[in-house]
């Protein structure tokens, strides 16, 4: 929910509205094609350093619907009876409530996936060869898959594994995706992307199942666990004792339950945190073996409540920041189909010859646990927009299902009729028209928030509200490269780059090279590999201001971010400069484009990542890639560029 002013277009400020980018990409295809790099104008030598950054940087042109009261967003994905999406419904096809109070729809938009364009496919590029050139459409949806190890086990993982490779090699083209793991935290294995190529990589070589720590089958076996109540009980122990016994292991159990579940809200609140600085909807498919909300009494134990437990606060703080980042979550039980464990062949139910009663018990405690899974699952989705899958083998289907529905949405904007924010549950309820109706459709949309005072702090949880102050106050330059530059983030292309990155040589050496800049706190220490970086950017897509003396300036900046595998920075290389040209040279640049040539220095072992940036600070206009060190370490050193002309040739003498 919007607080007070403001309701931004659902897309990203760097994946650009531009609706006739064809002309530039193909600009960018005859570049890659005869631009050889090192052999044209270079950075270093057409411009002079910047001495100052200016004070305010123009940020992008982004319009916005003004009010002065607070606003409700709600979008809502409408399906045939067949699951199907449904298109072409009308504001008048809907009628929105809330706690049964009529309300006026101020804005309405329809969003799907089949209507956008898709751009013309890049070219195979050469090995060291790379552009932030993408097919996708502009303003697509971000879909985001969560692997969770900690609740999920390993037998599951490896049977999720094979579904999500099924699912990649039938994705339709310019799906955008990002895949994380988490297990005692939140981890990044694959940032956005829509290579196919990328995405099959990932599933297949960084999907490695692991096992959990907090779960009392990790494999997955559902093999016979023997306790040491069980053990006393068999040996003819006092009955007091392996009451005890059963009490505390009991009580252990509902701890580490109570952990998964603190682990996993975290690892979402995490989640929430990154995808807030993307504006517009997100998918994300959570793919979870177990996570009860709550564990309830056990009447068999000698203190039935002492291992009851109830979550729901910190439930409401994470559907809260869901709902503020405008994440839709899409559950999917990654276990499949399931199967009473006591009559698994794994299970030589020797138990139950000893205590009859115990079968009973366990039927019971297994349709209990699934009811509280499969109910915590159903609150998240309907908490956040989104829609809820056990029960079923098909979760390559269900991922498809989910990022299906995700994509093709109808946006409602409200006024709520009711001002009183005193944080109480509001109930959210969108139907259709009668003519709408009878058509048989399904409807997902979330179904209420907390109303939290939009002007004012909750004393207990994070609101669902942000203020009308930073709901309407423009991206700042600094705010726009911190995002664009955050390692696993979609990669913008206002500004179209190409890249060549190579070793410099084949074995690591001990100096770090030149303009390097290393986190003094954990700074990286040799052996290093040293790559060189060869950028070109589309003059073009820069923002040239011509002046009164016919030469033509722009103000850019070059920045260059390395990353370890858990996201944290280890280097850093750029330059921000002040370009001008007579109208020679920038005809010359025009056709050869900006070039930038450096070195960065890396660790020798493990695997980092390069975030390579190219910052328009006239225009905020912004052109990212990422590259992986492990698909570039073991090429061919690269040869040294070609001397580049001189900025400013000195006069033939006569």
């Amino acid at each position: 929910m919007y607080a007070a002013g403001v309701v931004r277009p659902l897309q990203s400020p760097y994946r650009p509205e531009a609706a006739a980018r064809m002309l530039s990409v193909l600009r960018l295809h005859s570049l890659l094609r005869t631009l050889p790099l090192g052999g044209a104008l270079l950075l270093a030598a057409s411009v002079a350093a910047a001495q100052s950054t200016p004070s305010q940087v123009p940020a992008p042109s982004t319009p916005v619907i003004r009010t002065g009261t607070q606003l409700v967003i709600v979008d809502v994905s409408v399906a045939d009876h067949s699951g199907n999406p449904v298109h072409g419904l009308k504001q008048g096809d809907f009628v929105l409530t809330e706690d049964k109070t009529p309300q006026d729809v101020r804005h309405f938009e329809e969003h799907s996936a089949d209507d956008k364009p898709v751009g013309p496919p890049m070219p195979a590029m050469p090995p060291g060869m790379f552009t932030n050139y993408t097919a996708v459409p502009a303003d697509s949806t971000l879909n985001v898959l969560l692997i969770d190890t900690l609740n999920t086990p390993m037998k599951d993982q490896s049977f999720l594994r094979d579904q999500l490779a099924q699912f990649v090699k039938k994705s339709k083209p310019g799906t955008h995706l990002a895949i994380f793991g988490m297990g005692m935290r939140l981890y990044l294995l694959q940032g956005f992307t829509s290579d196919p190529e990328v995405l099959k990589n990932a599933v297949e070589h960084k999907l490695i199942p692991r096992a959990s720590s907090l779960l009392d089958d990790p494999v997955g076996t559902n093999a016979d666990v023997t306790n040491m109540s069980d053990v006393v009980n068999d040996s003819g122990g006092p009955a007091d004792a392996v009451a005890s016994l059963q009490q505390f292991e009991a009580e252990q159990q509902s701890f580490q339950t109570q952990n998964r579940v603190r682990y996993t809200l975290d690892a979402l609140n995490s989640l929430a945190h990154y995808l807030s600085g993307f504006p517009g909807r997100k998918n994300l498919v959570w793919f979870s073996g177990s996570f009860p909300l709550s564990v309830s009494p056990d009447p068999s134990l000698t203190n039935p409540f002492s291992v009851e437990a109830d979550m729901q606060d910190e439930f409401r703080e994470t559907t809260n920041l869901l709902a503020r980042a405008q994440v839709s979550v899409f559950p999917v039980d990654a276990r499949g189909l399931m199967t009473l464990p006591a009559l698994s062949a794994a299970n030589s139910g020797t138990q139950y010859v000893r205590n009859p009663k115990a079968f009973s018990a366990d039927v019971q405690k297994f349709s209990q646990s699934q009811f509280d899974e499969h109910t915590t699952m159903d609150q998240m989705a309907d908490a956040t927009g989104g829609k809820a899958f056990y029960n079923t083998n098909g979760l390559a289907d269900a991922t498809a299902k989910a990022i299906d529905s995700g994509s093709n949405y109808y946006t409602l904007t409200y006024s709520p009729a009711n001002h009183d924010w005193n944080g109480n549950y509001r109930h959210i309820k969108v139907a259709l028209s009668d003519a709408a109706k009878a058509q048989g459709m399904t409807l997902i949309y979330r179904r209420g928030y907390y109303a939290e005072n939009p002007d004012g702090t909750s004393k207990t949880h994070q609101s669902a509200v942000v203020s009308e102050a930073a709901a309407a106050a423009p991206s700042s330059a600094a705010n726009y490269v911190r995002l664009a530059m955050q390692r696993g983030a979609p990669t913008p292309h206002d500004i179209l780059l190409k890249a060549r990155v190579l070793p410099v040589s084949d074995k690591p050496d001990d100096t770090l090279a030149p303009g390097n800049t290393l986190d003094p706190a954990k700074p990286i220490k040799p052996p290093f590999r040293r790559y060189q970086i060869d950028l070109v950017a589309l003059a073009q897509d820069l923002g040239f201001t011509k002046n009164a003396d016919g030469t033509v300036s722009a103000l850019i900046e070059v920045k260059i971010n390395l990353y370890d595998v858990d996201g944290a920075l280890l280097n850093i290389v750029g330059q921000k400069a002040a370009l001008k040209l007579s109208p020679d040279r920038f005809k010359l640049l025009l056709q050869s484009g900006v070039q930038y040539h450096t070195q960065v220095s890396a660790p020798a072992k493990g695997e980092t990542f390069l975030r390579i940036g190219v910052h328009d600070l006239n225009t905020n206009r912004f052109g990212a890639m990422e590259i992986s060190t492990a698909r570039i370490s073991r090429l061919p050193p690269a040869q040294p560029p070609a001397p580049a002309p001189a900025a400013n040739p000195a006069p033939p003498k006569p």
